[in-house]
């Protein structure tokens, strides 16, 4: 089976500076016989991040906040994980990662300049966009070659 854990963490690293306070949120994916022993392997792959690089500096907590399970993933289908909406301007910039590891965090950080986003400096690369029109409310996705 393959399971992906879905993570909040917080740290207290804002008792130094209130600038370095560092909240947010990851995901594990593995392949294991069972939920217990993916939940093993999630812990023991946090512990080696937690001693191996400051992904969870300081003091950190960190909370499960949901398991999914599956036998197996469509050859056909993308499966949309993980989506979130928050209401307001997004204001802080704030540190992602894509696969890390102990050998390479792989960070970056991504801020919001005048409604696009920024990415270590540069400006984020438009993937899709989708825009109503007016006459009949029909949604035209607008893509790279428009």
């Amino acid at each position: 089976m393959i399971y992906i854990g879905n993570f909040l963490y917080l740290s207290n690293l804002q008792e130094n500076s209130e600038t370095e306070r560092r909240h947010g949120d990851f995901s594990l994916i593995v392949r294991a016989d069972d939920r217990e022993r993916a939940v093993e392997q999630f812990k023991a792959r946090i512990t080696g991040f937690k001693q191996a690089s400051d992904l969870f500096g300081g003091m950190c907590k960190i909370f499960m906040t949901r398991l999914i399970e599956f036998g197996d993933i469509s050859k056909t289908n993308a499966i949309l994980l993980n989506y979130t909406s928050t209401a307001g301007d997004p204001v802080m910039p704030f540190i992602g990662c894509s696969a890390p590891s102990e050998q390479s965090d792989d960070c970056r950080i991504y801020e919001w300049k005048e409604s696009e986003p920024e990415i270590n400096g540069h400006q984020g690369r438009l993937f899709m966009e989708f825009q109503t029109r007016r006459k009949n409310n029909e949604l035209h996705q607008m893509s790279d070659n428009d």
